[in-house]
This record gives C-alpha cells, sequence and structure tokens, in this order.
C-alpha cells in the first residue's frame, strides 16, 4: 500500500473515532513480532511463542492462505483452517498444497448446528456472514458451525496456541464463549467488524475490554484499528 493511501485510510479512521463509529484499540505489551503472509491475508504473530510443537487454527480463509503458508514455511507447523463458505472451499480444492494444511468445512460460532450463511451484496465478493443480511437472504446457504471446545474435543486438542479469526461479525458471540469456555489459547489473533450492519463500535469496545480483563493483551493493531492481535499474559509468564 502506497504511503499516500496509508494516509488517507488514516484520516478517515481518525474521522470515524472522532464521531464514535470506530475504536482505538492501545498496545499493551512489546514482544518481539512478525507479519506473516500477504498485505490483505497477513497478521502479526509474536515470533518467541510460537514453536514447531504449536497448534495454530485459522478461520475465515476466503482465497488468500498466505498466513497459513507462511506459518507452515517459518515454523514447521500444521495449519487447521475451518471455512464453510462455497467459494473458499472450490478455490482450496483447485490450489497445490503442501501436507500440513487442512481445510475443515464448517464454521465457527458460539453454538453447535446448522445456521443461514449469508453471501455478499457484491458478487464479486467471496466473505458470507452468520449475521442476518436480508439483502441476499435469497442466496444464503445452510451451513454447519461449532463452538470452539466442540472443535477441541473432536481434534484431541486441549489448547491452541495461535487462533487466527476473521469471521465477518460472529466474533463478538464467539469471543464470549470462548471467554467464558476458559479455552486455553496463547495469541489471539482477530478481524473486528464494527461498521457491518448491527455490528456498532461499542459492541468491539467491550469484546476488547472483556479480552484485556481475561489475559489477553493486544501487541499489534493495524491502522484502522480492526485486526488486532493479542497474547495471553500466561503464556508470556510461561517462557521467561
Amino acid at each position: 500500500m502506497s504511503s499516500t493511501k496509508r494516509y488517507l485510510r488514516k484520516l478517515r479512521w481518525l474521522a470515524r473515532l472522532m464521531i464514535g463509529r470506530d475504536v482505538f484499540v492501545p498496545i499493551r505489551v512489546q514482544v518481539p513480532k512478525e507479519r506473516i503472509g500477504s498485505e490483505y491475508g497477513g497478521w502479526c504473530v509474536a515470533t518467541d511463542y510460537v514453536t514447531s510443537d504449536s497448534v495454530i487454527y485459522s478461520f475465515g480463509i476466503g482465497t488468500d492462505i498466505s498466513f497459513d503458508l507462511g506459518m507452515m514455511a517459518k515454523y514447521g507447523v500444521n495449519v487447521f483452517a475451518f471455512d464453510p463458505t462455497p467459494q473458499s472451499v472450490e478455490w482450496v480444492r483447485c490450489q497445490q498444497i503442501p501436507s500440513g494444511f487442512s481445510l475443515h468445512e464448517f464454521g465457527l460460532a458460539a453454538r453447535d448446528g446448522r445456521v443461514a450463511f449469508y453471501p455478499p451484496e457484491d458478487l464479486a465478493h467471496v466473505s458470507h456472514t452468520l449475521l442476518n443480511r436480508p439483502s441476499t437472504a435469497s442466496r444464503s446457504v445452510m451451513v454447519e458451525v461449532r463452538r470452539l471446545q466442540t472443535i477441541l474435543a473432536w481434534l484431541g486438542h486441549s489448547r491452541v496456541d495461535v487462533l487466527k479469526m476473521d469471521i465477518e461479525g460472529a466474533e463478538y458471540d464467539v469471543i464470549a464463549d470462548v471467554l467464558a469456555s476458559q479455552i486455553p489459547i496463547g495469541q489471539l489473533c482477530v478481524e473486528f467488524h464494527h461498521g457491518m450492519d448491527g455490528v456498532t463500535a461499542a459492541m468491539t469496545k467491550t469484546a476488547v475490554q472483556a479480552l484485556n480483563s481475561n489475559g489477553f493483551l493486544a501487541f499489534d493493531v493495524s491502522e484502522t484499528g480492526r485486526e488486532c492481535s493479542f497474547i495471553h499474559s500466561d503464556v508470556m509468564a510461561s517462557v521467561q
């Protein structure tokens, strides 16, 4: 992204922040970090807290798995990816992906079951949402979703070392469910979707406050304040 585009993006964020339509997420802790993946699909991880034995979950992949492939290449980890979006599933099937990457064709939610999955209004876009979108209801599909604790039990994991979550507005209910379940998570990379229909900046503020209260500290925040990487204080203490 050019410096001009970054500057304009920052100005738009400041304007929204001033009228209460955006969120300022402060950096709480300084750790060695690195952005893994493309400009569009990459995420920042705390490098000192990832090993080849780390459990990596990637929710919401779209048609960009540069983060997943980057983590595999750098750390030698297996990546468990999840996305029920029809276009994403077909796209993955057409790729030549190294072993260690596995796609599970269901989504993450605060409950187990089958739900309506609403496509974007723009047919050129891919990302679907669990949030009600009346304008595309006629094109919605039914998909399977599972709670995080259900997924861990199914895969035989007791923890998630890095959890990447880009789930188009469903993150708020999921964060509340995950915190209530007290699932051990080392790092959480999450995109907040305030600005979508029915999703307010106040919802993001509440989610960030809940994460902070439960030991998750932000170590990287994008220029828009939407893509945030958190690390749990217990993980930091365990390697000191």
